[in-house]
C-alpha cells in the first residue's frame, strides 16, 4: 500500500467556473484567494465531458466513472411508480463515490451541497444534501428541513439554523451585485429576486461547510458550490461587452452580476482555506466552464436542456498543499482524474475499472500508484443507501422548480406517461452521448436508432444517429439518415408554419366580427400579434427555404470518412457559407485540405478556427500536421504541445509531436511522444517504425528497436488515424 500524501483533501466545487473570467479578475487583484492558491500550488485547465451536464459530471468527478458505469444520466427521472418525474438521486449512483470509499477504509468525510446527494447516505462523517438548502415561500412561513437531507439526522435541527434565506438579505447584501438595487421595481422585474435566491443559497453551503471544518474531525471535505453557474445563466448575457439587443440600461444595472458573484467565492474560499490550515491539500475546480465572450451564444435551441449549450469545454483546476509544486501549470487534466488523484493523496489503490489518472505532474516528488480491479469488489460498511430508499416529495418539488427556472426541464415536465417517456428518451440519447464521447459508437447506435425512430424529427436524434453510423463505417446508412433528418426537418417547419396560417386567419375573422365596436387599444394588441406572427412565420419560411449548415456539415464529414475529400470540401464550404463562429466546422475544413494535399490552405482553416476559438485541441493538432509538411516543425512542435496541452488523450497529436520533434532532432522527447500515442492507441504502426528507428539510430537501444521493428510488421497500416 503506497504511503498517505496527504493529513487532509479539501475539495471544492465551483460549478461553471472560468479561467476566462478569472484571469482577468487575478491580474486586476480582485481574487486574492484564489490567487495565493494558485502561487502556492498548479493550475490548468480541466476537460469536461459530454454532455456537459452538471449532476452527470459531478458524479463522475467523485467516483472516476463515465455516467454509463455510474448510472446518473439526466436532471430528471421516473418516479417508483412511473406516473410522474421527479428530480435525479443520488441513491440512483450505481457504484462507490469517494465518501464511501473512504468510510469503508474508516476515513471520516464531510460532503456539502454535492449534486446529486440526496438522500443523504449514512456515511462515516457529515452530509448534507443538494435538497437542503432551497427556500420556498416568505421567510415567515414554515421551512422545515427535508427528510433525509441531513445525516446524522441528529444535526437537522442545528443545520437548519445555518440557513439562510433569501428574504433575510439586505440591499447592503445585494448592490454589490446590482449597484443600483433600490431603483428595480421586483413586481416587474424578477432579476434581482433571482440575485438574491442564488446568493442565499450558496451563503447556506458556505454555512454548513464551515460548520463542518469547524466542528468535526474530516479526513475529506468535498463541498459543491452552485452559485457561478446560476450568475452564468441569468446573467451572462450581461457580461461585458454589450451584446446587441442588449439594452443599454439592463445591461448597465446588470453587467457586474457574473463579476461580483466570483468575488463573492473568493471571500468564501479565503474562509475555507483559514479553517481548512495549511497542511490540508486542497482542490479547486469546476465541470465546465462558461461562455463569457464572442462564444456566448445568441439564442438557445428548443430542446431538453438548452442552456447546457452555453457550457465551455474546459472548467478550472487548482492542486496546493505540501507536496505539491508551486505555481506551475499542469496540462490534460480531466474531471475523471479527480477520483484517482484524491484517492492516491489518501495512499488508496486506484481502480482499474476507473477511466482516469492521478495527476501525477502535480506532485513534486511523483508517487507510484497502486491499483486494484474495482473498488465494487471490495466488500465492507461502505455507508452506501439501501435499494428502496425513499426521499421527500417536498423537497424533490423544489428542486424540481429550481431546474425548471434554469431552463433545464419543461415546465409540464412532471406528470403523465407522454412526459415520462420523454425523459426516458432523453436519458437514453444522453446516453448514448456518453458512449460516443468514449468512443463507443457500437454501443450508442441502439438507443439512437430508438431514439430517432419514437421522434423522427428530432434533429438532433437524427444528427447523432448519423455520426455512430459514420464512426461504424455505416456511410450508405449514414447518407439515408441525413436524408431521413432533412425530410423530419421539413415536416415539422412545415406543421408550424401551417399553425401560423391557421392564427393569422382567425385573428382576420375576430377582427371582421368585431369591427364595428372594436376599441382601438384591441386594434393595437391584435394588430401586434399578427405581426408577431408573421416575423415568425417569415423565419421559419427562410428555414424551410435552407439547408442548415449542421446538415452539410454531417454531409461532409461522411465524405470525408469515404476518402472523398473534394466532395467533403464542398459541402463544408456550403456549411461555413452559412454559418458563423463554428470552429469544428474549420477544422473539418482543414481536414479535407490535408487530405487533398493542399497545406498552405489547411493552414488557413486551421488558424479561422484559432481565431474563433484557441482552446479547441483538434486546431492545434490539425495545424501541427499542416506545418510538419510545410517543413515548419518548430510551428508544428509547438501546436502539437498545445493540442495535448488542452486534450491529454489525443494520440493523433502526440503522434505529430514525435514526427516534429525526431526531424528537429530532439531524440529523447520524440520517442516520448510516440510511446504515448502507443499507449493510447496501440496499432499506429508508423509510431513503431519511427521509434525502431530511433532507438537503432540515435538512443543506443537494440532491443527496444528490435522489439518495434516486430510490432510495426504485425501491426495492420490501415489503423493510422494519426496520419491522415
Amino acid at each position: 500500500m503506497p504511503d498517505r500524501l496527504a493529513k487532509k483533501v479539501l475539495l471544492i466545487g465551483w460549478d461553471a467556473a472560468d479561467w476566462k473570467v478569472i484571469t482577468p479578475m487575478m491580474d486586476a487583484g480582485l481574487m486574492p484567494a484564489l490567487q495565493a492558491l494558485v502561487e502556492r500550488g498548479v493550475m490548468g485547465n480541466i476537460a469536461t465531458l459530454d454532455p456537459p451536464f452538471s449532476p452527470m459530471l459531478w458524479t463522475s468527478i467523485a467516483t472516476g466513472h463515465t455516467a454509463d458505469r455510474h448510472g446518473i444520466v439526466h436532471f430528471t427521472q421516473p418516479n417508483p411508480g412511473g406516473n410522474g418525474i421527479r428530480p435525479v438521486l443520488g441513491s440512483n449512483r450505481k457504484v462507490k463515490a469517494l465518501w464511501t470509499i473512504l468510510t469503508e477504509r474508516g476515513l471520516r468525510s464531510n460532503v456539502v451541497g454535492w449534486w446529486p446527494s440526496h438522500p443523504a447516505e449514512p456515511i462515516d462523517g457529515v452530509m448534507v444534501t443538494n435538497f437542503f438548502h432551497k427556500a420556498s415561500g416568505p421567510v415567515f412561513e414554515p421551512w422545515p428541513v427535508a427528510d433525509g437531507a441531513v445525516h446524522p439526522p441528529e444535526l437537522a435541527e442545528l443545520m437548519g439554523a445555518l440557513r439562510v434565506h433569501p428574504h433575510e438579505l439586505t440591499g447592503s447584501h445585494l448592490l454589490p451585485f446590482v449597484p443600483d438595487a433600490e431603483q428595480v421595481d421586483t413586481t416587474k422585474d424578477r432579476r434581482l429576486e433571482s440575485v438574491a435566491k442564488i446568493l442565499a443559497e450558496a451563503s447556506t453551503i458556505h454555512s454548513v461547510a464551515t460548520w463542518a471544518l469547524e466542528h468535526t474531525e474530516w479526513d475529506l471535505t468535498a463541498v459543491y458550490y452552485d452559485a457561478i453557474d446560476h450568475f452564468g445563466h441569468g446573467f451572462m448575457k450581461y457580461h461585458p461587452p454589450r451584446r446587441p439587443g442588449i439594452p443599454e440600461a439592463t445591461y448597465e444595472r446588470y453587467k457586474d452580476v457574473v463579476v461580483a458573484g466570483y468575488r463573492f467565492h473568493d471571500m468564501m474560499l479565503e474562509r475555507l482555506l483559514a479553517l481548512a490550515g495549511d497542511d490540508t491539500t486542497v482542490i479547486l475546480l469546476s465541470d465546465h466552464g462558461f461562455h463569457s465572450d464572442h462564444l456566448r451564444p445568441q439564442g438557445l435551441p428548443d430542446e431538453p436542456a438548452a442552456p447546457a449549450h452555453e457550457h465551455r469545454t474546459f472548467g478550472v483546476f487548482v492542486m496546493a498543499g505540501p507536496g505539491i509544486k508551486r505555481d506551475e501549470r499542469v496540462y490534460g487534466v480531466s474531471l475523471l482524474d479527480v477520483a484517482p488523484t484524491v484517492l492516491s493523496l489518501f495512499g488508496l489503490p486506484i481502480g482499474r475499472d476507473m477511466a482516469g489518472k492521478p495527476v501525477l505532474e502535480a506532485f513534486e516528488a511523483p508517487p507510484e500508484p497502486a491499483f486494484i480491479p474495482s473498488w465494487e469488489d471490495v466488500d465492507g460498511d461502505d455507508g452506501r443507501h439501501p435499494d428502496d430508499l425513499r426521499s421527500d416529495p417536498w423537497a424533490e418539488q423544489e428542486a424540481m422548480r429550481q431546474l425548471v427556472e434554469l431552463g433545464y426541464v419543461d415546465p409540464g415536465e412532471g406528470q403523465g406517461p407522454e412526459r415520462v417517456a420523454r425523459v426516458q428518451r432523453e436519458s437514453q440519447f444522453y446516453l448514448a452521448r456518453v458512449h460516443l464521447s468514449q468512443g463507443r459508437p457500437a454501443a450508442a447506435l441502439p438507443l439512437l436508432e430508438a431514439a430517432f425512430a419514437d421522434d423522427p424529427e428530432a434533429e438532433r436524434y437524427g444528427l447523432r444517429l448519423v455520426e455512430a453510423l459514420r464512426l461504424l463505417g455505416r456511410t450508405d446508412d449514414a447518407h439515408a439518415t441525413l436524408d431521413r433528418v432533412l425530410e423530419g426537418r421539413t415536416r415539422l417547419l412545415e406543421r408550424k408554419i401551417a399553425r401560423i396560417d391557421e392564427g393569422l386567419a382567425q385573428l382576420d375573422e375576430r377582427a371582421e366580427a368585431v369591427a364595428d365596436d372594436e376599441t382601438e387599444e384591441r386594434r393595437q394588441a391584435r394588430a401586434a400579434r399578427v405581426e408577431a406572427l408573421q416575423t415568425r412565420r417569415a423565419t421559419l419560411q427562410r428555414r424551410l427555404d435552407t439547408v442548415p449548415p449542421g446538415l452539410h456539415y454531417h454531409r461532409g464529414l461522411i465524405l470525408l470518412s469515404e476518402g472523398e475529400a473534394q466532395e467533403a470540401l464542398g459541402a463544408f464550404q456550403a456549411a461555413e457559407s452559412a454559418a458563423e463562429q463554428f470552429p469544428h466546422l474549420y477544422v473539418r475544413l482543414g481536414e479535407a485540405f490535408l487530405l487533398l494535399k493542399r497545406w498552405a490552405d489547411a493552414e488557413g482553416a486551421f488558424r479561422k478556427a484559432l481565431a474563433v476559438d484557441p482552446d479547441v485541441a483538434a486546431v492545434h493538432r490539425g495545424l501541427a500536421l499542416a506545418c510538419l509538411r510545410q517543413d515548419r516543425l518548430e510551428e508544428a512542435a509547438m501546436a502539437a504541445l498545445q493540442a495535448v496541452g488542452l486534450r491529454h488523450f489525443f494520440p493523433a497529436a502526440h503522434f505529430h509531436l514525435g514526427e516534429a520533434l525526431m526531424r528537429l532532432g530532439e531524440h529523447p522527447r520524440a520517442a516520448e511522444a510516440f510511446e504515448v500515442a502507443l499507449r493510447q492507441q496501440p496499432g499506429l504502426r508508423m509510431a513503431h517504425v519511427y521509434l525502431s528507428e530511433l532507438y537503432r539510430n540515435y538512443l543506443d537501444e537494440p532491443q527496444k528497436a528490435a522489439e518495434h521493428l516486430r510490432l510495426a510488421a504485425e501491426d495492420p497500416p490501415a489503423e493510422q488515424t494519426a496520419k491522415p
